[in-house]
């Protein structure tokens, strides 16, 4: 169980988050077509589907597929990576260098919410749910 809930209403962090998977739903087809149009819409499905489907109870309102904070965690990691690896590899440098700005501040922003998504204990150790 989450001690700490999701906030009601969407702050900097949900703002800088959301930019940065916009980015990354543009820049990575936009990466990938050149290559293989199938991968550019298949990268959409999973940037777009994954976080979708999976979710962590007390994170979300509406959960399809309930998983541990942790796995919360490595999407937005995912979105944050594929936005910026994207932007450097299809767009000019000027953007890309923007979109780095704003993917390491979401990253600085969501740390808050990874605390409470998967707690630490003193030993640094993930603290297990109590039943």
């Amino acid at each position: 169980m989450i001690d700490n809930p999701a906030p009601s209403r969407p702050d900097l962090a949900s703002a800088l988050r959301f930019l940065t998977e916009l980015v990354a739903w543009v820049a990575t087809p936009w990466a990938l077509a050149p290559h293989s149009v199938v991968l550019a819409v298949a990268s959409v499905v999973v940037l777009i589907g994954l976080p979708t489907v999976f979710a962590t109870p007390g994170d979300k309102r509406q959960v399809l597929v309930p998983v541990p904070g942790v796995v919360t965690i490595g999407l937005v990691l995912l979105q944050l990576v594929a936005a910026v690896v994207s932007a450097w590899a299809a767009w000019p440098r000027p953007a890309a260098v923007l979109v780095t700005v704003l993917a390491l501040a979401a990253l600085v922003t969501e740390l808050p919410r990874w605390r409470r998504l998967a707690p630490l204990g003193s030993d640094g150790q993930p603290v297990r749910p109590t039943a």
